[in-house]
């Protein structure tokens, strides 16, 4: 960032690192106030592509998809690149137009894309589609080799808890429950709400704290359950009359020849 600012004067440099800076510590917490500091350093470094680009950011979690989406394209034809293109097609999500956010996710740059930055696009690509009722083209949308209940890791249970949405929108249930376990797995950070959706849908509890995990035992409770059903059936009792002493071919003492 600071090379970003060398063509800054010393002294509007060191007040545009400082905005920048609170930009970084309140975003989460305080979005509207990460706004205003990033709106102060553009006023005084609109030309520089790294203060455009974190206005964008800035904007998009502050809920103001216009401004998000302005600042995003400005920087990206300071410094090209395709970087936060998921972002600039959620902005299109939030401003009511998930054909465009459709489009965005066809493109060059977004099929140029890797790894996490092409997981978000799915996800947003995915939420476009289920804007439209698209709720199947939505499953499909997020069929790709990341889909792997081995992974762990906020990217891994984002990708897995969208597909668990979209699985529950086409009416799949089943395959939906499945998919917000794996998410709840693989969420080490607690970033979703993947083990309360589970046990709404397991029917083991309602809301924070409720144990998803029973869905397994369930499972293991039926199997014990079949396994004494069938020990006590006709068929298993037959069997055990069948089995009576071996019989030998000797002749028994005392018969005669």
């Amino acid at each position: 960032m600071r090379r970003d600012l060398l063509s800054l004067d010393k002294s509007n440099a060191e007040s545009v690192a400082r905005h920048l800076v609170m930009v970084a510590q309140l975003l989460d917490e305080d979005p509207e106030l990460a706004l205003e500091h990033a709106r102060a350093a553009r006023q005084r470094a609109g030309r520089i592509a790294v203060v455009r680009e974190t206005a964008g950011v800035a904007a998009y979690h502050a809920g103001e998809w216009a401004e998000a989406l302005s600042e995003l394209r400005t920087a990206r034809r300071m410094s090209g690149g395709s970087g936060l293109l998921a972002v600039m097609a959620d902005c299109e999500r939030g401003l009511g137009r998930p054909e465009r956010a459709i489009e965005l996710g066809r493109s060059d740059e977004a099929r140029a894309l890797q790894g996490d930055e092409a997981t978000e696009l799915r996800i947003v690509v995915a939420g476009a589609r289920m804007d439209l009722g698209q709720f199947d083209q939505a499953v499909v949308t997020l069929q790709t080799a990341e889909l792997d209940p081995a992974r762990t890791g906020s990217a891994a249970a984002r990708l897995f808890y969208a597909y668990a949405e979209a699985l529950l929108a086409a009416d799949r249930g089943d395959e939906a429950l499945t998919w917000f376990m794996n998410a709840a797995s693989a969420d080490l950070d607690g970033e979703t709400d993947a083990e309360e959706r589970a046990a709404e849908l397991s029917g083991h509890g309602d809301g924070e704290g409720a144990d998803w995990t029973a869905a397994f035992d369930d499972d293991e409770d039926e199997d014990g359950e079949a396994a004494e059903d069938e020990s006590d059936s006709p068929a298993a009792e037959q069997d055990s009359e069948d089995d009576g002493p071996e019989k030998s071919d000797k002749p028994a003492e005392g018969s005669e020849n």
